[in-house]
């Protein structure tokens, strides 16, 4: 059979090439296209684009570039035909996905979407559109299968959580320094939102001499961005590429709203989230957004799981007293252990999501 996959950043990357892999284990004449990385291309497809080439963010970014992304969309949907899958399979990446996923329904070709877009955070017009234009939604959070159910009274399918197998697969290796006392700081991937968040974050270094707080560094930015904030600190360094074994060897870690706050969590790590923003984008975030968390595992959990510090309530004084906590109360430790299992479970539910994927997308083609 002939698959055609589309993912447009570096997770749907990697949540695509181990699906490519389930892919080929059940049928052993998958011949595999896609848009997508070096992951993906290893794990045995033919790359026609990578994501590098297709990833803008930010809404100037977007409008800059806008005649290369009506020029890419125009690429795939002609390449799409030339080609004549037996399924389209659109991971993550809804600004371009959908588009594609509308158009190809108007083909005759089967569209399964793996990776759900966050329309129950906002955008939630879009989901009658998706409902006539996918045939199989595959969802990764186990509150959406309920959602669309109950809101929308469209069947989808739960596979589970990627990052579990992926977050599995890490930790055979062990824990990655030998140092007891670590303190992981992952302020997010945008130079504007590490400039508003790290100094906050790194506030807490002095009142803990005893541990060393390590910066997980972003893909793209290089130590020359992060060096003025680092430098008044003698407990402080960082590391590039290596987020997963510094979660392995970390105590705590004080962590950025975003997929960063359920990595944390699987990797068993206590953690205070952190989101501080300009006041302007805040206020029309609080407007547009309609969520009760703004973390993953507290939405996942449906109550407060870990602590979220928003806006004025960042503060270094309220981070060292949360941190202070969750290294030393025994009592709090247990609770946010026996919490985090209940969420691997959860999210686990049926066995590997890209297992899982593999076996809905075969079994709808045959």
């Amino acid at each position: 059979m002939k698959y055609y996959l589309i993912a447009g950043e570096a997770s749907g990357d990697l949540h695509g090439s181990n699906l490519i892999k389930q892919l080929q284990f059940l049928d052993k004449g998958a011949d595999i296209r896609c848009w997508g990385g070096d992951l993906m291309q290893l794990a045995g497809a033919t790359l026609v684009k990578h994501y590098r080439d297709l990833a803008f963010m930010g809404f100037a970014e977007v409008v800059a570039n806008l005649p290369t992304i009506f020029r890419n969309i125009r690429f795939c949907k002609k390449d799409i035909l030339a080609w004549q899958p037996d399924v389209l399979v659109l991971i993550d990446y809804p600004g371009f996905n959908l588009r594609i996923a509308e158009w190809a329904k108007k083909q005759g070709i089967k569209v399964v979407y793996y990776i759900s877009p966050q329309v129950w955070a906002w955008k939630e017009n879009r989901v009658k559109k998706m409902k006539e234009c996918i045939d199989k939604l595959l969802c990764i959070l186990p509150f959406e299968q309920d959602y669309y159910k109950t809101k929308w009274n469209w069947e989808v399918d739960y596979v589970g959580h990627p990052l579990v197998e992926v977050i599995e697969e890490s930790k055979v290796y062990g824990p990655w320094l030998m140092d007891k006392n670590i303190v992981a700081l992952l302020p997010g991937s945008r130079k504007q939102e590490i400039a508003k968040k790290l100094p906050i974050m790194l506030g807490v270094a002095s009142s803990f001499p005893g541990y060393k707080f390590i910066v997980g560094m972003a893909p793209g930015l290089t130590a020359d961005f992060y060096q003025p904030f680092l430098s008044p600190y003698q407990n402080v360094s960082s590391v590039d590429n290596q987020t997963y074994p510094l979660l392995l060897s970390a105590k705590a870690a004080l962590v950025t709203s975003g997929t960063a706050t359920l990595e944390t969590a699987l990797f068993g790590v206590p953690e205070v989230v952190c989101y501080k923003g300009s006041e302007i984008s805040y206020q029309i975030a609080k407007r547009l957004i309609k969520i009760k968390y703004i973390s993953l595992v507290n939405l996942i959990m449906d109550k407060p799981v870990v602590r979220e510090l928003i806006q004025d309530e960042l503060t270094t004084a309220n981070l060292v007293n949360e941190l202070t906590e969750l290294l030393n109360s025994q009592e709090r430790k247990a609770a946010l252990q026996a919490d985090y299992t209940a969420l691997k479970d959860l999210l686990s539910k049926g066995g590997h999501a890209s297992a899982q994927a593999a076996k809905i997308i075969v079994g709808m083609i045959h």
